[in-house]
Parts: structure tokens; C-alpha cells; sequence
């Protein structure tokens, strides 16, 4: 049984070993998969203007439920045509539950005293202090798809229960278990027209566990499921042994959603393992610290070795940053004196790579060529590193 939402739909493409192309169409775009998902945390990717980052070749948007509730509030941004008409982004958009927001709120949550605890969340949901003002909230799987209903991006996620990365197993599948109740009961709840909903795979690193909740939700009308539990402690050579074990073995018919991961050899992998989508607040994050992530490995600006360097960020990079004139030494001169341009050319260079890494491997995939060029980039961003 598959998802039946109007005005939703994907479509597989190409496909080179696990990794594939696919159309995903929504109400305000359609989205060609492998594809990268700017984080607008607060309705904004940080620095940029939406023009912007739709010029890196972005088709989605992620918005966060959490701080959305919290400021200004779904009613208001409903009042101003949802998410789409007040911050003035064409294109498509999700929004995840506010769920990974309150897990990390944990030490404010109802009947938990310490984070280290690992107690799960109250069957009725989590309960939590605004980091604003100290206000008691209530987010349950119901709240979660009314608040998102409101916001009215294309795609919402359901509330799931997202344990630290290293759980005991019991923990973990405890976890499990009350993600597939709560599945049910967002997917009982009335929601606008037109908006998806996407279930959420956890497991951490129990492949078994995986698994069995990818089939326990794949019997479920969600439109896509996505890979939760990722990148939250665990050890990078466990979750990317999971992601192998377990992407290609989520239902081939729906997209599949990595979610909050990661770095450029992150977006290889996963897309090498069956991934269609991802998100990641690594490259805005990053450029604001004054990190360029380049095909030659990263660039930390700072350093004294880029003083009266001539050249520009990447030769071969088309972003304006690169092709704007910009040396690395200026560039080094922005930061150092806490220039605000600086965190906006790398922010709109970062992204811009993440955009061409997804259309570079969309175009391989296409070719049957999708390994050589995985491991080609992944062998010259570590040569650049070293």
C-alpha cells in the first residue's frame, strides 16, 4: 500500500548498483533525486537571501518545527500563505516534527532529570521548556502534524523517537516500537491538501531492527519513509556499514530520506546505498566557522598559508564566490576581520557544491558510472585534505 497524497509522486530514473536516480514531484516543484536540502532553520538558510540559494541548484527547503512553533508561530506564518508565501520560496519544502529538538532537550523534559538517563519519552509525547523562554510545551504525534499542517510545507514528517546513537539494544527497540505507534496515529490525523507525509525508520545500528521497522512501515500509506537515528554518536564506520546493510531494502517505490547527514563523503555513500534525498546543517555551519568544502578537500581560511593567495577558492567552482573575483587571500582578509560577507560567499559556495555533488552524481548514475566517479571524488577530497 503506498502513499495516495495529491500532487505528490516519485518516480524511479536510472539506476548504477543501489544508487539511483528518481523525479520527485510535489505541489510547488519537481525535484530531480539524488538531492540536497538547504537547512532554514527559522524560514532562512543563515546569510542568504532565497534567491540565492535557489541559484545552487537546491529544489527543497527544510524548515524546523520546533523553533517555527516556538517564533512567531504557526498561525502566523499560516496567515501569510504558509511557509511558501512568508519566506518567499518558491520551490518545495519540508518540514521535520520537532522531534530530534526535543530529544535534545531531554534534561527539560517531563520526568527526566539527566540527558545520560536514556529514558524514553512519555507515550503521549515529549515535554519540554521553550529554550526562549522557559514556557512548557506539549509535542505529541498529533501536535506535531497539526503545527506542520500549518507551517504548509510539501512534505512533513511524523514524530518519532530518536535515542543517542550508542543506546543499549532494549532502548533501542523500545524506541522502535513506540515510532510505529506514534506512525499510526499521525497518519490518523487530518492534514492539508496536497502535504506528504514521511515515516521515519529508526534502529540506530541494529541492522535487524532496521529492517523490521522499514517493513513495518512500508506497510503504511506514507508517501516516503525516511532513515532516522543517524549521525547522533555512533561511530561513522557503524552507521555507514547500516546505511549499506539496510537503505536498498526500504521500499524501492517511495523516496528515501536520510536525515541530518552529513559531509560530502556522507552524500557518496549514501547515494551509493540507495538514498534519494538529504538534508544537512553542515555546510551553512560550516562556512560561518570559516570552512570551504571544496573537490580538493576542505579550506580553512584562516590559516596563514592562504595570506597573499592569489587564486581563487576552486578553480573549478561556479558559484559566485569562485568566479566573482575573490581571492583566498581576500577572503582570509574578510574573516579574520569578522567581515559578514565572508560567511555569505561560503555559505553560497558550500551549498553550490553540494549542489553540483548531487547533479554530478545523478549525470554518473545516468552513465553507469557512478562508483568510478564515488570513488574518484572521495580519493581527491582526502588527497586535499592531507
Amino acid at each position: 500500500m503506498k502513499g495516495l497524497t495529491k500532487g505528490f509522486a516519485f518516480e524511479v530514473g536510472a539506476t548504477d548498483g543501489h544508487a539511483r536516480t528518481g523525479t520527485l514531484t510535489t505541489p510547488h516543484a519537481v525535484v530531480e533525486t539524488p538531492t540536497f536540502m538547504p537547512v532554514g532553520t527559522q524560514g532562512s538558510v543563515k546569510t542568504l537571501t532565497m534567491d540565492e540559494v535557489a541559484s545552487t541548484g537546491a529544489g527543497i527547503v527544510l524548515g524546523n518545527t520546533y523553533h517555527l512553533w516556538l517564533r512567531p508561530g504557526p498561525e502566523m506564518v499560516a496567515s501569510h500563505g504558509g511557509l511558501h508565501g512568508f519566506t518567499r520560496w518558491p520551490r518545495a519544502m519540508l518540514t521535520d516534527s520537532g522531534g530530534f529538538q526535543a530529544f535534545s532537550l531531554a534534561q527539560s523534559r517531563k520526568g527526566e532529570e539527566k540527558k545520560k538517563s536514556l529514558v524514553l519519552p512519555a507515550e503521549d509525547g515529549f515535554t519540554f521548556r521553550s529554550h526562549l523562554d522557559g514556557s512548557k510545551h506539549h509535542l505529541s504525534p498529533e501536535v506535531a502534524v497539526r503545527v506542520q499542517g500549518l507551517l504548509g510545507a510539501d512534505i512533513q514528517m511524523q514524530l518519532d523517537v530518536c535515542p543517542p546513537g550508542e543506546s543499549p539494544r532494549d532502548l533501542v527497540a523500545q524506541a522502535v516500537q513506540r515510532t510505529t505507534r506514534w506512525a499510526h496515529r499521525a497518519l490518523a490525523c487530518p492534514r492539508p491538501e496536497g502535504q506528504a507525509l514521511f515515516g521515519i525508520v529508526q534502529g540506530a545500528c541494529f541492522t535487524d531492527l532496521r529492517i523490521e521497522h522499514a517493513e513495518e512501515l512500508g506497510a503504511l500509506p506514507f508517501d516516503g519513509l525516511a532513515l532516522g537515528g543517524f549521525s547522533v554518536g555512533e561511530p561513522i564506520e557503524k552507521m555507514v556499514e547500516t546505511l549499506f546493510a539496510v537503505a536498498h531494502r526500504v521500499d524501492p517505490e517511495r523516496p528515501r530520506y536520510l536525515m541530518g547527514v552529513g559531509t560530502p563523503e556522507d552524500l557518496l555513500n549514501g547515494i551509493a546505498a540507495g538514498i534519494d534525498m538529504f538534508d544537512c546543517v553542515l555546510p551553512t555551519r560550516n562556512a560561518r566557522n570559516g570552512q570551504a568544502l571544496t573537490r580538493f578537500g576542505k579550506v580553512v581560511i584562516k590559516q596563514a598559508r592562504y595570506k597573499d593567495d592569489r587564486a581563487p577558492l576552486d578553480p573549478e567552482c561556479t558559484c559566485h564566490c569562485c568566479t566573482g573575483g575573490y581571492t583566498r587571500a581576500y577572503l582570509r582578509h574578510l574573516y579574520l576581520a569578522k567581515e559578514v560577507l565572508l560567511l555569505r560567499l561560503f555559505s553560497l559556495h558550500n551549498l553550490h557544491f553540494y549542489g553540483e555533488l548531487v547533479r554530478m552524481a545523478r549525470a554518473a548514475i545516468r552513465g553507469g558510472t557512478f562508483e568510478a566517479f564515488r570513488n574518484g571524488l572521495s580519493a581527491r577530497m582526502r588527497n586535499g585534505n592531507e
